[in-house]
């Protein structure tokens, strides 16, 4: 039977995931809750933790690795950013420690692009990278679809650049404090084979120039045309993946392929558009992704 290693943290502004992880990799605990940077900022983030270590019964003393806005400025302690160009293999060296510990706690570094013409952060995205490219060779873009996407173009394990798109902010902004929000009020669910939403896709790759005008068109299809609430929200997220899709890949030489980090409604999501957009990705989990990073990061700061 595995015996407990290591804990994995993936500790997000609002989420916090942790992992009990055995010898052998397998996962022999896990917690999921709402204590993310921004409650445990305030409630303690070593009083959190302990609740969740209590949780898993880890053995005292267990190493713990952690990636994500615990390393934020206003978070436990900060971490900073390694700036790119850089190998992925860098990452777990530059993780800090934090001061005064009963464990050995380790939180890893994000990643800066300090291009003074494209700026640009990521935080707890490099750790799903250090995971989701283990291995690879060759040149990839990496997109990681969520409230802030990035992609990330890598080279044979460096990252070399990468972009942000604040997709997933802006279609709950727009879908919520604009004209908008009136025709997407009573939407039901909708998934990537909708046609609408498909078709929005296409639009936006063929035309981001006219990317505002887009936007107005879901409030007069659904006056002119009667187009329902479900297919002018599809129609909104459509357009503005779309538009995150075109910019991406705009970036990036012919023919490029593409990882896709991502999981539920959202992933299925972003494989429709990228289908759309003609490119077959390779899909993998983000869950897998970011314990597979924390392993990586694990084995190299504890080896044996």
């Amino acid at each position: 039977m595995a015996r407990p290693a290591y804990v994995a943290i993936d500790w997000g502004t609002t989420s916090f995931r942790l992992w009990l992880v055995g010898d052998d990799g397998s996962v022999l605990g896990e917690r999921r809750s709402g204590e993310g940077m921004t409650t445990a900022a305030t409630t303690g983030f070593a009083s959190v933790l302990a609740s969740h270590l209590e949780a898993v019964s880890a053995p005292s003393g267990l190493p713990v690795i952690v990636c994500g806005m615990a390393g934020a400025k206003q978070g436990w302690v900060e971490a900073g950013y390694l700036d790119v160009p850089s190998p992925l293999s860098a990452i777990p060296s530059a993780a800090v420690k934090v001061p005064d510990a009963t464990a050995d706690i380790r939180i890893l570094p994000g990643l800066a692009r300090r291009d003074a013409a494209h700026p640009d952060v990521m935080r707890g995205e490099e750790t799903q990278l250090l995971g989701a490219v283990d291995g690879l060779t060759g040149k990839a873009l990496v997109c990681m679809p969520g409230t802030h996407s990035k992609w990330v173009e890598v080279a044979d394990g460096s990252v070399t650049r990468f972009s942000t798109y604040m997709t997933g902010e802006l279609f709950h902004a727009i879908g919520r404090h604009t004209i908008l929000s009136h025709s997407i009020a009573d939407a039901q669910a909708f998934d990537g084979t909708n046609a609408a939403f498909r078709q929005a896709v296409t639009d936006a790759i063929r035309n981001p120039a006219l990317a505002t005008n887009l936007l107005f068109g879901v409030r007069s299809g659904m006056l002119l045309h009667g187009i329902a609430a479900t297919d002018a929200k599809a129609r909104l997220s459509g357009i503005l993946i779309g538009l995150e899709i075109a910019g991406a890949l705009d970036e990036a030489p012919p023919g490029t392929p593409v990882t896709l980090v991502a999981s539920g409604a959202l992933g299925a999501l972003y494989e429709s558009a990228l289908d759309t957009a003609g490119v077959e990705p390779v899909v993998i989990d983000a869950d897998t992704a970011v314990r597979a990073g924390l392993a990586v990061a694990a084995r190299t700061i504890w080896p044996g």
